[in-house]
Formats: C-alpha cells, structure tokens, sequence
C-alpha cells in the first residue's frame, strides 16, 4: 500500500484557532505594521467583519475591500484582480471567506509584484517566491484552502488547473468557527462532506504517511461526529467548532499528501455544470469507495472506525461498512446523492469520464488505478 515519498510539510508561521479570535486579527496587522491591505472577501460578510474594518483604519490602515469573487475563480478573475491593483503599494493581503476567495486571495499576495505569468507558474512548485504578506481566515468549514499550499483555477478551456507552492502557505491564519455560524445547511453540508473528502482521500492515498494519517484519522472522527449537527443546528458553536477544526486538519493533508480520484472525477462537474465542489465530491465520494477499498481494505476500515463504525469480522466488511455510514451522513445532511439528483444528463457521462482522465496529478495517488472505463463505471454508478 505505502509507496515512498518524501514527507515535506509546509506550516503556516502562526495560527489561531477558536471562537472569536478574529478579534485578536485586527491588533495583530496594526503590530505587523501593516500600511495597506487588500481584504478579499464576499459581500455577505462585509457588514460582519465592519468592527474588524473600522479598527484598522481607525490605526491610519489602508483597506481596500474586494468583493468581487463569488464562484470558484478562473484566470481571467485572477487577471482582472490583479490588474485592479496593480502599482498599489499593497504590503499585506487577507483573505476572509470560502475556499474561492482564499484561493485567489493566495495567488494575489504571490502574483501582485511578480514578474512570473499566471499560465507560468501552474503545477507543483513552479511558483517562485512571494513577498507581500498573507493572512486567511476561512468563513466556511470545508476547503482547508486557509492552511495549504494549493490554489485551483478554471483555464481559458474550462479546465480546473493547480498551483501548488509553499509560497501559497499563509504567514498567518485565523480559524473563528464563529464566522461559520450563519452559513446555510446546503454549503454547511457540501463543504463538511468536502473536508471529510480530504481527510478520507489523503489516509487512503497510495502516498499515505503516517505524519498526516494522524491529521486525516482525527479529521474524519470529528467531521462525521458533528457535520450533521452543525448542519440542523447552525447556532451550535461547539458543533461548528469541531467541523471547522476537522475542515482545517484536512488542510493540513493537501500539501504533503494531496486528494485522489473523488477530486479528480469531480472536477468536470464544476468546470462543466458549475456545481459547488463540495457537493461534486459528496456526489462521487461513495462510489469511489466502492471501487477503492478492494485495493485497500486495511485503511478503508480504519475510516470506518473513524467514521464511528464497529469493527466486524473482516478488513472488507468493516470497510463496506463505512461505505454505507457515509452514504448516510450525505443523506442525513439533505443535500443530493445522485448525480441525476443535480440535472446532469447521462449522456455527458463520456465527456466528464475523458476530462477526469486528464487530472493525472491526483489520480496517481489513488491506492486502485483507474482506467477511461473504470472512470465512466464510476460515474454511472453514482447516476
């Protein structure tokens, strides 16, 4: 199962973690001797984060605010951000809110005053330096995007591209669970079903490490414990507490470990039908199981476990066991199951199975290979 790989994990310098430190951020860009920010957020939340805002310019900070990415973002969004401020002597961006707007907040702190191109610097390690200083705070549990050196864009062909970069690490990152209070069921839903993907995919990976097994172990435990909760009862601070902790250990597995075939076959539901990407992987994640844990039966029943099962007789049987608890954690959650569920036409099957053949960074981590075939079969059984 285990294949070598170096280990190589790239921590954020600080972090800060509970409700309510989003207060502490404010006191510490003044400390940092912060000039000007470009805060990216969404609209949503300006009204929230106004007491955040007036501090810092009550300290003589410079905040521009930019509200301008409100799906997952593609080039030409990236392009367009960048131009907006480009010769703006910018010292510091933060980024607060989805893994989209975290994502471009990354790229923007790396690109502003680079000399790389975007086109140049996609793939694993490509991206150079960056000198302008990056603070995240995420405002959904689910993309870990806060904590890792991944940032994912949609190319000029509709495709879903990676940057990986330790550059694209935060300096800083505050994790408030109290920002995640009012998101509604359905995102609470897909984006806590896309965390536990993390942490399923990277304790499975062909390229596991014990390191971040530990990260990906507790992550699921905590995930399939409260998502539910957190998903009926989204005033229930300590059920948003432990999702969003979950959400950001799953971060942590994105660098050294990464996602595998869930990721990879969801990724042309987003670029084709623009679903969200957590509920493009809650749709598939059950039937990647169901292809996978024949490959791997010791770890698919350590997720069950994890996931709160009982251990049965066998490896298989406890894995198939966990199958079927995620199937009812997704049900339990109210958010779709089946791809027909979500008015994808069968027939783009073949079109999606040959896009996801294409994401061989993350498919080369899944403990089964996939083959064109193996990809369209996994689709139908999810239709």
């Amino acid at each position: 199962m285990s294949v070598e790989r170096i280990l190589k994990v790239n921590f954020p310098n600080k972090l800060v973690f509970g409700n309510g430190v989003l207060g502490q951020l404010a006191e510490d860009v003044v400390g940092l001797g912060s000039q000007s920010i470009i805060l990216m957020t969404i609209e949503p939340l300006v009204q929230q984060l106004e007491p955040f805002i007036t501090h810092l310019r009550n300290e003589g900070v410079q905040v521009t605010i930019d509200t301008s990415i409100i799906q997952e973002p593609s080039f030409t969004d990236l392009k367009r951000v960048l131009a907006t401020y480009q010769g703006m002597a910018i010292d510091t961006v933060i980024g607060i809110g989805g893994g989209s707007v975290l994502d471009i907040a990354k790229l923007v702190a790396a690109q502003l005053d680079n000399t790389q191109t975007v086109e140049e610097i996609v793939g694993n390690g490509l991206l150079h330096r960056r000198n302008i200083g990056l603070i995240c705070a995420p405002a959904t549990a689910g993309t870990g995007s806060e904590v890792s050196p991944n940032a994912i864009l949609v190319d000029d062909e509709n495709q879903k591209k990676g940057i990986i970069s330790p550059f694209l690490v935060p300096d800083a990152v505050y994790v408030d669970p109290l920002l995640t209070v009012g998101l509604p069921a359905g995102i609470t839903a897909a984006t806590g079903l896309d965390a536990l993907t993390h942490c399923l995919e990277a304790y499975t990976n062909k390229f596991a490490q014990p390191f971040i097994d530990m990260y990906a172990f507790e992550g699921m435990r905590l995930i399939a414990a409260n998502l539910v909760e957190a998903v009926h009862n989204g005033t229930n601070t300590q059920a948003r507490q432990e999702v969003a902790m979950g959400s950001m250990l799953g971060g942590f597995c994105l660098g050294p470990v990464n996602t595998a075939a869930v990721h990879a076959l969801s990724y042309p539901l987003g670029s084709m039908f623009h679903l969200a990407h957590g509920l493009s992987n809650a749709l598939l994640l059950p039937y990647v199981m169901e292809y996978n844990y024949v490959a791997a039966p010791k770890k698919y029943a350590e997720v069950a476990i994890a996931l709160g099962c009982e251990r049965r007789s066998t490896d298989e049987e406890t894995a198939r066991a966990g199958i079927v608890k995620v199937k009812e954690l997704i049900k339990d959650c109210g958010i779709p199951a089946r791809l027909r569920d979500v008015n994808i036409p069968k027939e783009a099957i073949p079109q999606m199975a040959e896009d996801a053949m294409k994401i061989t960074r993350l498919l080369v981590n899944n403990p089964r290979e996939i083959s064109l075939s193996d990809a369209l079969s996994i689709f139908n059984a999810a239709y």
